[in-house]
């Protein structure tokens, strides 16, 4: 029986040497001479699309100067959005390619990107005009094609702004969200502003990130706490748009991670079926969750929860997937030093067993071990030097959350 073909989605091709001469095409054509290039991050989704970013060194007429590339390649025909790229063929396909911050999804990223726009956008928020030179502008994260978000510090006197960039199908939702859950009391970012071309400016929430101060003496919240705050949200964001955990994907993610370790590719397919059929009798839940609630995206003072991020992703869900969500992330902390790590297992130590009280035990760590597989996928998308080793680490721990519930057969 001839074996089934399998759909070029692109990652060989954006992640080997045959995309230099589209890369080079691409910056001709803009006036450019490509110097070096080198693969900076990926996102692919098998058998349908892969993009790439690449970080160049480009020679202009006005001198040399680092770029950041983006190419986006599909299996299928090209989806409108992609035409406000440039498009390119390498003999088989067309591909999509752009310069950054020119995304071709991301109609406001020009305008975060750059001191002189941000400041000419802030100038209904803040009490005084600014100049571009009275900004610093840091990449918090982005993602090609989806997001990105930009802090904004105010010099003299200070403020912070955070600027999400988000697609225009989903900027009118996410602001919505923010609204909702700020009317019912729960700290999350004040907007400040929304623009046409999808910027949500919010404010800095007080106190500092989770992910840090997990590190520092003393407990930087309680257990009981962080089940307490998800408990508070409105009974209205169980009537959102339901939006798949983590663990509706483990199939998907498992593939993905296979995908770029084929010697793996056996034990995930066993591992996310195994997860899968477990969680089969468990139904889709109807509770009030934020959806991807982990150590990022907490703000913490005196030892108490005093804000909460990133709320697009509230929605009616299962408490254990948001507690699931938080395990998985605190087990896949990379690059720690032996303290950090002490410190990290003593607060899972004494936080499951309080998740436990709240939620199936059972649950729990399956879902955590879906969310292990698809943060499994992260080491080789953002090009770790050691992203081998870090996802077959990520595999092994997800593995042994399995084993605690579910016998080996």
């Amino acid at each position: 029986m001839a074996r089934p073909t399998v759909a070029d989605d692109g990652l060989e091709l954006l992640t080997g040497p045959r995309v230099e001469p589209l890369l080079r095409a691409a910056v001709e054509h803009q006036g450019g001479s490509l110097h070096t290039w080198s693969l900076d991050h990926v996102d692919s989704v098998p058998e349908q699309s892969t993009t790439a970013t690449y970080l160049a060194r480009i020679r202009w007429a006005h001198g040399e100067r680092n770029e950041l590339l983006g190419v986006s390649a599909r299996s299928g025909d090209l989806v409108p959005s992609d035409e406000r790229a440039e498009i390119f063929e390498d003999g088989t396909r067309k591909v999509a390619v752009w310069l950054y911050p020119h995304d071709p999804d991301l109609a406001g990223l020009p305008r975060a990107a750059f001191p002189e726009l941000m400041a000419e956008t802030l100038s209904g928020v803040l009490p005084r005009p600014v100049t571009g030179d009275q900004l610093r502008l840091t990449m918090i994260g982005y993602r090609p094609r989806r997001r990105a978000v930009v802090r904004v510090d105010v010099l003299d006197p200070r403020e912070v702004f955070y600027v999400k960039v988000l697609r225009s199908k989903v900027f009118d939702d996410v602001h919505r969200r923010h609204a909702l859950l700020r009317d019912a009391g729960i700290p999350a970012p004040e907007v400040a502003l929304a623009t046409q071309d999808n910027l949500l400016v919010t404010r800095e929430l007080p106190g500092a990130a989770l992910a840090r101060a997990l590190f520092e003496p003393g407990d930087p919240c309680t257990a009981e706490e962080l089940v307490a705050l998800l408990d508070s949200m409105p009974a209205t964001v169980g009537a959102l748009e339901r939006r798949p955990p983590w663990s509706d994907a483990v199939g998907h993610y498992a593939k993905m991670v296979a995908a770029t370790l084929p010697e793996l590719a056996d034990q995930l397919a066993r591992l996310s079926e195994r997860i899968e059929e477990e969680l089969a009798r468990y139904g889709g839940g109807d509770e009030p969750t934020h959806g991807d609630f982990h150590e990022g995206q907490l703000r913490v003072a005196g030892g108490r929860i005093v804000g909460m991020l990133d709320v697009d992703t509230i929605g009616p869900g299962r408490r254990a997937d948001d507690l699931a969500c938080l395990i998985g992330h605190l087990s896949t902390i990379q690059r720690m030093n032996a303290r950090q790590e002490a410190k990290v297992r003593d607060l899972l130590a004494r936080w499951v067993p309080v998740f436990d009280r709240r939620v199936d035990p059972v649950e729990l760590r399956l879902r955590a071990a879906a969310v292990v597989i698809s943060l499994a996928t992260g080491p080789y998308r953002s090009q770790a030097p050691d992203w081998r080793t870090q996802t077959v680490a990520m595999v092994r721990s997800a593995e042994a959350l399995v084993r605690q519930v579910v016998p080996d057969r």
